[in-house]
């Protein structure tokens, strides 16, 4: 697979070389940029990986991914461009960070490919999202799978769809916790101890999410299947169609795809 560089190993970063190790790769193939010196030693002790500087590990590396802020993106790669060459390949988790912004600023033949990834990568239950560069081929994309799958499950998308997996995936689990927030607090107010519906909520979500994976069953027929006539779930249902919450969440992601948008316009 040759020498993996993960440069900026904080949360995101940290989170792609654990999972890394825990799926085989070798820590002798696995190098990290950190800012500070502490933290690149942490990451040495814990997972005995090499911790080099960003033009080292840039000049190390077959495959170089960057997981740093949007807005220290440009200032990474003019510091590593002239030490990648032809064949290299890039492969960027900067939310809004289109790949020919970055092709613009790499030599040509570096080939770019962009991730979408969501922090239940955490847990080694992330969804990732890709899209090729034109440099980009069908090889490039199975290497960036490859290290994506490490914590969780990709899929591969043309870049223009790249706004709505932002709406749907990235920022989805804010919604999902947003959700959960209310329902656990709706427990609280109907009488629960703040603990029990906790694990309730959550207990609920996390079986709800097996059965639609586990059965393959569209959603509706498993909504319906909970839903008597004239029940508990009926009335709770109404409600929220009285509120118009479907509507809402549609706006809202809406709305989260074009603020993705705007973000990309807005890079020079």
């Amino acid at each position: 697979m040759g020498t993996v560089a993960i440069l900026g190993a904080g949360v995101m970063g940290e989170t792609l070389l654990s999972g890394l190790i825990r799926s085989g790769r070798s820590a002798d193939d696995l190098v990290v940029t950190a800012r500070r010196p502490e933290r690149a030693e942490e990451l040495t002790r814990t997972y005995g990986v090499r911790a080099l500087s960003n033009v080292e590990a840039a000049e190390a590396a077959d495959t170089v991914v960057l997981v740093v802020k949007p807005q220290d993106m440009g200032l990474l790669v003019e510091e590593i461009r002239d030490h990648l060459s032809p064949g290299n390949l890039v492969v960027s988790l900067a939310a809004g960070i289109p790949t020919t912004y970055l092709e613009s600023r790499l030599p040509e033949g570096v080939a770019v490919v962009r991730v979408m990834p969501n922090t239940p990568a955490l847990v080694d239950q992330g969804m990732a999202a890709l899209s090729a560069g034109r440099s980009a081929d069908p090889a490039h994309l199975e290497e960036a799978s490859d290290l994506l799958r490490s914590c969780g499950r990709v899929v591969q998308v043309a870049e223009k769809h790249q706004d709505a997996v932002t709406a749907i995936s990235g920022s989805g689990p804010a919604y999902i916790f947003y959700v959960v927030e209310a329902m656990i607090e709706a427990g609280v107010v109907l009488g629960l101890p703040r603990p029990t519906s906790t694990e309730l909520v959550v207990q609920t979500l996390f079986g709800a999410a097996t059965m639609m994976r586990e059965t393959g069953q569209h959603p509706t027929v498993l909504r319906e299947q909970v839903t008597s006539p004239g029940g508990t779930t009926a009335a709770a249902l109404r409600q929220l169609d009285d509120h118009k919450v479907r509507a809402a969440f549609i706006s809202a992601m809406e709305a989260a795809a074009v603020r993705s948008h705007e973000l990309a316009s807005g890079l020079d």
